[in-house]
């Protein structure tokens, strides 16, 4: 499947230097945003549903959009951390299949431009929190996207071409290739572009199985052996994930989300969206704009 990379936008939010001790202890954080980090001392840990991650020195670590993770330190850890929004026309994101951390090492150039991006965009850190219910607020993110706003263009350019180098090296490592190692089918490939294109419709596994001329038995069964997912379940959870975007950077209601995410009531919606993130959609939203 081609990638027109052209097409793919990331806006920063925050960027800083910290030094961090036995309070960064967060669980369940899940946030609309990509998470970079560069080490240089200490250690500590990172972990989501396919395993744990040690953050040590020398290393890069890429947490995608909406993976629910885990992060520590039990003693002392210093980081360089990028947290990033990415935008598209259609929302497909280019890691829209593959929501596992990532863990590489990083060269002498990767630290110079991390470094590099940390000068040029002064003020950018959380300044708050360490804590995600914190600083993950759509106040914040919308005092952050008007920084960007006020931006020069020249700035722009630059951080956009800093995080595609960054962004790419994992988009080229074999943690990232070997997520769907089986994904060869044109027809898979199609539905979930198709999936991520529709999802304000009321989408369902009959209707994706007539659209590539399959049975609904065999659709499935394709689906679930080159993903590793139930076709329903990879609908819901694209659906979900658009609706947390929606909840954590706007006003609107639950009813305008679920209609805009193809939800044809308000209970369904809310049941879909507790099965998935184990919050209610009214509790997410708490998580994210309560000040405290």
């Amino acid at each position: 499947m081609s990638v027109h990379i052209s097409k793919y936008n990331f806006s920063i939010l925050h960027i800083d230097y910290v030094k961090l001790n036995n309070k960064w202890n967060y669980s369940n954080v899940i946030s609309p945003y990509f998470r970079l980090y560069y080490i240089d001392e200490g250690t500590g840990s990172v972990s989501d549903s396919a395993g744990k991650l040690i953050l040590e020195p020398g290393y890069l670590y890429l947490i995608p959009s909406f993976t629910i993770c885990n992060l520590n330190c039990e003693e002392y850890l210093s980081q360089f951390f990028v947290q990033f929004f990415e935008e598209s026309p259609d929302g497909i994101s280019l890691f829209n299949n593959n929501r596992n951390i990532m863990k590489l090492e990083a060269d002498d150039v990767d630290i110079v431009l991390i470094k590099k991006m940390l000068q040029n965009n002064p003020g950018r850190g959380i300044n708050r929190s360490d804590n995600p219910k914190v600083y993950e607020k759509e106040t914040y993110y919308k005092e952050y996207r008007a920084l960007n706003d006020k931006m020069k263009i020249h700035q722009k350019f630059e951080n956009q071409g800093i995080l595609l180098l960054l962004v790419s090296k994992f988009l080229n490592s074999a943690s990232f290739k070997s997520i769907y190692p089986q994904i060869a089918s044109s027809k898979i490939l199609d539905t979930m572009s198709y999936v991520q294109l529709h999802l304000n419709e009321n989408l369902t596994v009959m209707q994706l199985a007539k659209r590539v001329n399959q049975s609904k038995d065999y659709f499935s069964k394709q689906f679930l052996l080159h993903t590793g997912e139930r076709p329903l379940h990879y609908i819901h959870k694209k659906k979900i994930e658009r609706a947390q975007y929606l909840i954590a950077t706007t006003n609107k209601t639950f009813i305008e989300i679920a209609i805009d995410t193809g939800f044809a009531n308000l209970p369904h919606f809310s049941k879909i969206f507790k099965q998935i993130v184990s919050l209610t959609p009214g509790e997410y939203r708490n998580q994210n704009n309560d000040l405290k």
